[in-house]
């Protein structure tokens, strides 16, 4: 009895593991090479650049008025009351900017998160389609070093890219 157990188990451990089926994929890749990033990115370039414009503007402007307020200081031409008012004004000013900055980079995350996760989600969808389909126990992900050896016959970036 011991030993038809034993011969069960062994016959059924050989055929799960002859019935796991796995792929692999590098998303890092298959991201950098849709359409929809490219359009993305420049999106996010767009919003970056406009963004920046309106910081650039704040600065001169800071610097202008600094400028001035040292001007005035050096030649001795303000009182310390008015000094200080000024020096309150340029410290506002420079804790706006970088309020602003702070802004600048929610909106940017914010952008990206809202531009990326239609199209994570339609990766995420189609491989797990592919993965019921084919049979598929695991795919794993290249892009995140986590697959020491692969088969490249089990590459599913050109059907994932073709459904996509």
């Amino acid at each position: 009895m011991k030993q038809f157990l034993l011969f069960f188990t062994i016959t059924f451990s050989f055929s799960v593991m002859h019935a796991q089926k796995f792929g692999y994929v590098n998303t890092q890749e298959l991201i950098s090479g849709l359409a929809s990033v490219k359009l993305a990115e420049n999106e996010l370039n767009s919003l970056k650049n406009e963004l920046m414009i309106k910081g650039e503007e704040m600065v001169k402007k800071f610097e202008v008025e600094y400028t001035a307020y040292m001007n005035e200081a050096n030649a001795g031409s303000l009182s310390k009351v008015e000094m200080q008012k000024k020096e309150e004004a340029l410290i506002a000013k420079r804790e706006e900017i970088q309020k602003y900055e702070a802004q600048m980079q929610e909106k940017m995350v914010a952008k990206r998160d809202e531009l990326y996760q239609p199209i994570l989600d339609k990766i995420k969808m189609v491989i797990e389609q592919i993965g019921k389909e084919g049979g598929y126990t695991m795919i794993f992900d290249t892009g995140a070093g986590a697959l020491l050896h692969a088969d490249p016959a089990e590459n599913m970036l050109e059907t994932i890219k073709a459904r996509l």
